[in-house]
């Protein structure tokens, strides 16, 4: 298991790769990529910040409950802070099982605390607003589902 919370950008394919290389056993991988989202048009940037030290071990708590629920081979977390274009890659989850249902179900799981639960404060600019970025009703009942 790997869980890096950075401000750097990461090369999604580089990562994927590795972690492939490093999935003994497995029958199956799924990798996701999430990019801030310019919904309204008028984004400038996206400021996420975090607690240094409780996010990690947060985050780290919910892959080990996707492992033990999925019975995963291996999973991986990258989740970016800092200030972020639009477009520009904000978080990856990779899961490996050996059954690509276990696979696909524990990236989704991980998913989805990680846009409700994960204790990240997201603010979006524009060019004359800042606003801070709630859960949505949807976001909320993707949990539900776990």
């Amino acid at each position: 298991m790997q869980v890096s919370v950075q401000a750097e950008p990461f090369d999604l394919g580089a990562l994927s790769n590795d972690f492939a290389a490093r999935a003994s056993g497995a029958g199956a991988i799924v990798t996701f990529c999430g990019l801030v989202r310019d919904n309204g048009g008028s984004l400038a940037a996206m400021e996420i910040e975090h607690y240094p030290g409780m996010t990690e071990k947060a985050i780290a708590a919910m892959v080990d409950q996707a492992i033990t629920r999925w019975a995963l081979v291996d999973a991986l977390v990258v989740h970016r802070y800092g200030r972020l274009a639009g477009a520009e890659a904000i978080m990856m989850v990779a899961t490996a099982a050996r059954h690509r249902a276990d696979a696909f179900a524990a990236a989704e799981f991980l998913m989805d605390y990680l846009k409700s639960r994960a204790p990240f404060w997201k603010k979006e600019l524009s060019a004359d607003a800042a606003e801070w970025v709630a859960a949505t009703q949807a976001d909320e009942a993707a949990l539900k589902r776990w």
